[in-house]
């Protein structure tokens, strides 16, 4: 009998980590990049759509165009929708992931 309490203990325990990792898994806004936008473009749509500081934003575009593809911001997907909507409507190439 107390076997089968720890082996149910157990699996409440693995189901309740298993939801609070799928709450606490944030999405990514990734911002790529591309030979059209020039850098204050970018900059200034980082700092208007994501309210980047201006350093953040800086950095992020510099990480955008040495790397390829930069996350300027993490969290739900319904915060991230907006963003990346004001991002693409700048013309910028963005997804969330």
């Amino acid at each position: 009998m107390i076997f089968y309490i720890f082996r149910d203990m157990k699996e409440q325990q693995e189901s309740s980590q298993d939801t609070l990792e799928a709450v606490q898994k944030d999405n990514e806004l990734v911002v790529f990049n591309d030979e059209v936008n020039t850098f204050d473009h970018v900059i200034n749509t980082l700092i208007r759509v994501c309210k980047h500081s201006s350093e953040q934003a800086q950095q992020c575009t510099l990480i955008i165009h040495f790397k390829g593809k930069c996350t300027v911001k993490t969290g739900p997907v319904d915060k991230l929708k907006p963003q990346c909507q004001g991002i693409l409507d700048a013309g910028i190439q963005a997804e969330i992931v």
